[in-house]
């Protein structure tokens, strides 16, 4: 297996004073500290799948240490599981109201000495969320204002369609202080934003093969409606937060781990069925019948499934490799090994349903194989299709030798996008410091 060269992360800006040392203009020639942006929001909606590219982003720009992550909360449990498909403010008043009837009902019982059920949690536990501030747009807007004066412009990164009304209401009331960027397609009014980055798939709709699927009455229901204007930064995948830097370190991390295994190292990571990808155990009989064909030309395998991984999906490759020498299946328990597979990989499969994990996969530059590709409708569709035609993935048939390695130009979609983003600072006469 011959090393692959991945790109290096983009240099942190270094942070002039006084004009010594370095080279360089002090900030005081650069338009003072009003042209410099030193600082990072990050607004989220508690998937990790899409803050994990907010922050992707973040770090790529040099700001990983200078960034406070805010989010957007939506009631969980109960009848709100049915109320996700609202816009997120109109689900949180609604679920506010309903809330005050149960209580209501509630204390009428208590009088009449009936007993008293407990009030559901409203969000699941809230795991995780304490140390996390709710993103509030007056408070946000509130410090970009009174701040801006001594510590400069706010770079606001949101993604996440609960994210959006968030994001735009903030480069509304404080356009002159702020510079906000939308990850993922808000599906209209783009001006909101300063900046849009999203896959190329989102734009499917547009394509004749999609206009060809969807009846002439409903065209108009189908979003985006017109081609990526010159603020939309269109990438082949997701945003991540993987790149040189973090492969060197996760290899030294797991190196005790990993290092002893045989050669080559297969990893396989198991997503779970989507609304544009269905699948089942079918998909998981399939993958076990293409594993054994190719196991003797594998050193070890490294088994993984998401959170989303059907239990019937995992009991399928449970009973099937459970006692299988050469094959390891995280268990769920301890540290999770997924940046360890993805610097001591060999090779990959991946379920077809997750962009996350492929963009990730695909930005190692060492061989990708997909499984279920063929499942898969729509953008998704579209999607494989480009990663196809640019020969970052093969699909997986149970007839490689494993031994064998090909290799590609590594995605390098966050570090360009950050590249976009800089360049879009600039035109606006402000540049990252920190």
């Amino acid at each position: 297996m011959k090393p692959i060269k991945l790109p290096e992360p983009p240099p942190s800006p270094r942070r002039i004073i006084g004009g010594g040392g370095g080279g360089g203009v002090p900030d005081i020639f650069e338009g003072g500290v009003h042209g410099v942006v030193r600082r990072a929001v990050v607004i989220g909606n508690g998937f990790s799948s899409s803050e994990n590219q907010s922050i992707g982003l973040v770090k790529a720009l040099g700001l990983y240490n200078h960034h406070t992550i805010y989010r957007v909360t939506r009631p969980r449990g109960g009848i709100n599981e049915w109320l996700l498909c609202l816009p997120v403010s109109i689900h949180q008043k609604l679920y506010y109201i309903l809330r005050r009837i149960y209580l209501f009902s509630q204390l009428l019982l208590s009088r009449k000495g009936q007993q008293i059920t407990s009030i559901p949690n409203e969000n699941g536990g809230g795991v995780g969320l304490a140390s996390i501030l709710e993103a509030d747009v007056r408070n946000i807007v509130r410090m970009a204002r009174e701040s801006f004066e001594k510590e400069g412009p706010l770079l606001v990164i949101a993604s996440g369609r609960d994210t959006i009304s968030v994001a735009s209401s903030i480069k509304r009331l404080a356009s002159d202080n702020v510079f906000v960027v939308q990850i993922q397609h808000p599906r209209s009014h783009l001006e909101r934003f300063d900046l849009v980055i999203t896959p190329q798939h989102d734009y499917y709709p547009l394509s004749p093969q999609a206009q060809e699927q969807v009846p002439r009455v409903l065209r108009k229901w189908i979003t985006p409606q017109t081609p990526p204007d010159k603020n939309v930064i269109l990438t082949m995948g997701a945003l991540h937060q993987l790149d040189s830097t973090a492969l060197r370190s996760a290899a030294i991390t797991w190196h005790d781990e990993f290092a002893p295994l045989p050669k080559p190292i297969l990893v396989v990571s198991i997503g779970g069925p989507t609304r544009y990808c269905r699948y089942g155990t079918d998909l998981a009989r399939q993958l076990t019948t293409s594993l054994h064909s190719v196991l003797e030309s594998c050193g070890s395998v490294r088994i993984s499934f998401s959170r989303r991984t059907p239990e019937k999906v995992r009991n399928v490759i449970k009973k099937e490799f459970g006692t299988e020498l050469k094959i390891h299946i995280w268990s769920g328990e301890g540290p999770n090994p997924h940046m360890g597979n993805l610097a001591w990989a060999d090779a990959f499969i991946v379920t077809a349903d997750s962009v996350s994990m492929l963009s990730e996969a695909c930005s190692t530059g060492k061989p990708v194989y997909v499984i279920g590709s063929e499942r898969c409708t729509w953008k998704f569709m579209d999607f494989h299709k480009n990663l196809r035609e640019k020969g970052v993935v093969r699909p997986f048939t149970g007839l490689e030798d494993m031994s064998e390695s090909w290799s590609y130009p590594p995605l390098n979609d966050t570090a360009e996008a950050a590249n976009q983003v800089q360049k879009a600072l600039a035109e606006r006469g402000w540049k990252i410091r920190v």
